[in-house]
């Protein structure tokens, strides 16, 4: 089954981009942000609310390159969904490509499929959070979740 995957144009450095995906987080992506996620082998977690929120590691690092994190505790608590524990043991692969004077960036996230039910609400999630990061690396202002 096919993993979930995007790729976006960013008019922005690679060097931009790899340090909002470590060190700008709560810019894009979640203002509840707790943890680090600038090193290998640290984790870090976001949170949606009290009832969503995803623990992870930060498994592999490539300045300006790739940046991957596997998924060690999960849960999307929303009304109707009946496996809230599906992002665990799930990897997302940033892969940071530049492309002239822009970057490409392409998401991976293994284990994020049709088969998994929250699939929809997932895959809506990256993309309201992947425009957030294009207009944060382009604009300096990005939409992040906000308590």
């Amino acid at each position: 089954m096919e993993n979930y995957s995007n790729t976006i144009q960013l008019k922005a450095t690679t060097d931009k981009v790899f340090n909002a995906l470590t060190n700008e987080i709560p810019l894009w992506w979640t203002e509840m942000f707790e943890g680090s996620a600038n090193r290998e082998g640290s984790s870090f977690t976001v949170r949606f609310g009290d009832n969503v929120y995803k623990t992870m590691c930060v498994e592999e690092l490539v300045h300006n390159s790739n940046v991957v994190w596997y998924v060690e505790k999960s849960l999307i608590a929303v009304p109707g969904l009946k496996k809230q524990t599906e992002w665990i043991d799930t990897t997302i692969v940033w892969e940071i490509t530049e492309k002239g004077n822009s970057t490409e960036l392409h998401l991976t996230h293994i284990g994020l499929n049709p088969n998994v039910e929250c699939y929809d609400i997932c895959t809506n999630g990256w993309q309201q959070f992947t425009n957030s990061l294009k207009e944060f690396v382009e604009t300096g202002k990005g939409n992040p979740y906000r308590a």
